[in-house]
C-alpha cells in the first residue's frame, strides 16, 4: 500500500506540469454581446439651410399661354419636434430665394411669369423606428411671390398665400446632426395681373410648382 501511495504521488508531480501548460492553451473565442446603436432622439428645436430645384407650371388666361416655371431655390429651415415612442410630430417653416422663371410665346413677343422668393409653415409626423432614419409626410401653408411680366416688360406681381404637401427622409448621423430630402407639391393660386397682361379685365395667373430639395439641420 505504501508503495501505491508514493507511485501516486511520484505520477501526480509528473503530470503538474502538462496540466498547468494545458491551462496555458488559448481558450475557443467568445463574442462580445451584441449591443444595439442607441437610436436618435428627434425631440428638440432645430435650425437647418436647404437648397434645390423647382420646377411647375403657369396659366394665364390672357393670352391663353402657359409658361413653365424652373430653376434653383435656398434658403433657411427652422422647425420643432416632439417624439413619442417611435412616432415624431413636428412643426418646421422654412423661407428660400427662388430663381424659378418660365416664358411662353405670346403677341408681340414673351410672356414670363417669376418667383423670387417662396416658404411653408408645416406639420410634419415621422416614423422613428428604423434606428437613425425618419420617413415623413408633411403639409401645411405656403406663400410667395407671383410675378408676371408682358412683351413691353411692364411687370404685376402679389405675394399669394396657398397650401403645400410632401414627404421626405432624413437620417442622423450625428447626435444633433441630421440630413434630409424632401418632396414637396405648392399651390399659391393665381392673381389678377389687370391690363398689364392684356386689355381683358380680369386676368389671372397661376402658380404652382413641384420642389426638390435636400437639406442639413442642427438639433439643440
Amino acid at each position: 500500500m505504501k508503495t501505491k501511495l508514493i507511485l501516486a504521488g511520484i505520477a501526480a508531480l509528473l503530470m503538474a506540469p502538462f496540466a498547468a501548460q494545458a491551462a496555458d492553451l488559448p481558450q475557443p473565442y467568445k463574442s462580445p454581446a451584441y449591443v444595439a446603436p442607441l437610436a436618435a432622439s428627434w425631440s428638440g428645436f432645430y435650425v437647418g439651410i436647404n437648397g434645390g430645384y423647382g420646377f411647375g407650371t403657369s396659366d394665364w388666361d390672357h393670352p391663353a399661354v402657359s409658361p413653365d416655371p424652373k430653376g434653383g431655390m435656398a434658403g433657411g429651415t427652422v422647425g420643432y419636434n416632439f417624439q413619442t415612442g417611435t412616432w415624431v410630430w413636428g412643426i418646421e417653416g422654412d423661407l428660400d430665394w427662388s430663381g424659378m422663371k418660365g416664358d411662353a410665346t405670346c403677341p408681340g413677343g414673351t410672356c414670363t411669369t417669376k418667383n423670387d422668393w417662396l416658404g411653408t409653415a408645416r406639420a410634419r409626423l415621422g416614423y422613428a423606428g428604423w434606428n437613425n432614419w425618419l420617413p415623413y409626410i408633411t403639409a401645411g401653408g405656403a406663400f410667395g411671390d407671383i410675378k408676371a411680366e408682358n412683351p413691353a416688360g411692364a411687370t404685376a406681381s402679389k405675394t399669394q398665400i396657398g397650401w403645400t404637401a410632401g414627404l421626405g427622409l432624413e437620417y442622423a448621423f450625428r447626435s444633433n446632426w441630421s440630413v434630409k430630402v424632401e418632396y414637396l407639391y405648392a399651390d399659391l393660386g393665381k392673381f389678377d395681373c389687370g391690363t398689364t397682361c392684356s386689355a381683358i379685365t380680369p386676368d389671372d395667373v397661376s402658380f404652382k410648382t413641384n420642389i426638390v430639395r435636400a437639406g442639413v439641420n442642427y438639433r439643440f
